[in-house]
């Protein structure tokens, strides 16, 4: 049994560039999904989140509409109610890389809002990625690659293909134009591409240890790719 450390956002709001607060935090799915793979596959969790909060749903990712009705939704609730390990998380600054034989981050709008500027995660990020272990990050996840920097002050991902959620989602989702940046835009300037897949389809890239999924429904074949990678 490996232990896999998932790194979750503290942010339960994410500013908007009218300064507004939106409500969000991390996207049920893409923590269940994951989790539930990681688990069946007999592995061990540990969440880390800045400082050691405990992270926040985005709450609506528990309604029935993104859950497949409400017989999905308490699923998902209850799948959620049932991980002690996100009532305990370690925090981000603490992290031994040496522990974890993988890393996994999910997404919501949260890390839009912490992880994408928090410099202990971009260090685990930028060690996870040099070390060869496999590394998952999903939908909104990839806005904590934005924090990873190397010793000559580029972006560690320069030069890698990854799946994030794009402008057409945020578009169709009805936040883009109120974002101070856009995902995409802000990944493409740090020199790492976004390979694009159909909106809300499931759409996963692998670039040598780093294995990506473009929205939740990407999730459970993001996992299954990374529980490939551990052998």
């Amino acid at each position: 049994m490996s232990k896999i450390l998932f790194v979750l956002t503290g942010a339960d709001h994410w500013t908007l560039a009218d300064g507004t607060e939106h409500p969000t935090g991390f996207w049920a799915e893409e923590v269940v999904a994951p989790y539930q793979a990681v688990k069946a596959a007999g592995h061990e969790v540990v969440v880390a989140t800045p400082g050691g909060v405990v992270p926040p749903v985005d709450h609506g990712s528990l309604a029935p509409e993104f859950n497949g009705g409400p017989e999905g939704a308490e699923r998902t609730a209850s799948a959620l109610a049932a991980m002690s390990e996100l009532q305990s998380p370690i925090k981000i600054e603490d992290v031994d890389l040496d522990e974890y034989a993988a890393v996994f981050y999910p997404g919501g709008h949260g890390p839009m809002e912490d992880l994408a500027v928090n410099a202990a995660s971009g260090r685990v990020l930028t060690l996870a990625l040099a070390s060869g272990k496999p590394l998952g990050v999903v939908c909104h996840g990839p806005a904590a690659l934005l924090a990873a920097t190397g010793a000559d002050g580029a972006n560690s991902f320069k030069g890698y293909d990854v799946a994030a959620f794009t402008n057409a989602e945020e578009i169709q989702g009805g936040l883009a134009e109120q974002a101070k940046w856009l995902l995409q835009d802000r990944l493409t300037e740090a020199g790492i591409t976004v390979r694009v897949g159909e909106p809300w389809a499931p759409h996963v890239i692998v670039d040598r240890n780093l294995v990506t999924g473009q929205n939740p429904a990407s999730s459970a074949p993001l996992a299954a790719e990374l529980l490939k990678k551990l052998g």
